[in-house]
């Protein structure tokens, strides 16, 4: 797949499993940086996401574990950021405010989120290094904070 091909199956998966939830979405085609508008008919209110999609993990450069990797701008546009692995068909959910907060990097302004996938990895203790970390975010269990 192309790139345009794997961030239209992110959106479309994320698309798919908010329908399953009951929330309804719609998508953006204005090159903004937001790629779709979620209602939640629970608050009244329209939420913005922008989505960021990976097609697979892959090899860190520290030691050839999978890893998951999104780059976000510091002035995203949207309410929401959507992070999701096609592999397996994972979406985390954050609040804009959110990614500042858990990134682990930043440069030349973006945000850097990362972990890995591999579940041979050591946990590092005090530290979100790993998707098992992340658990929380998952769009099943972030959803309903939301919408």
């Amino acid at each position: 797949m192309n790139n345009h091909q794997i961030s239209r199956c992110g959106e479309l998966l994320l698309q798919y499993k908010l329908l399953m939830l009951g929330i309804e979405t719609s998508r953006m085609r204005t090159g903004s940086g937001i790629d779709l508008v979620a209602y939640s008919s629970r608050n009244r209110k329209a939420y913005t996401v922008q989505v960021k999609t990976n097609e697979n993990p892959i090899p860190s450069g520290d030691n050839g574990k999978l890893t998951l990797g999104w780059w976000v701008p510091e002035n995203c546009p949207a309410d929401l950021v959507a992070f999701v692995d096609l592999a397996s068909s994972s979406i985390w959910l954050f609040s804009t405010g959110e990614i500042s907060k858990y990134s682990q990097k930043r440069y030349r302004g973006r945000h850097h989120f990362h972990f890995y996938a591999d579940p041979t990895v050591d946990l590092n203790h005090g530290q979100f290094t790993h998707r098992v970390h992340f658990e929380e975010f998952v769009v099943e269990k972030r959803a309903p904070v939301f919408f």
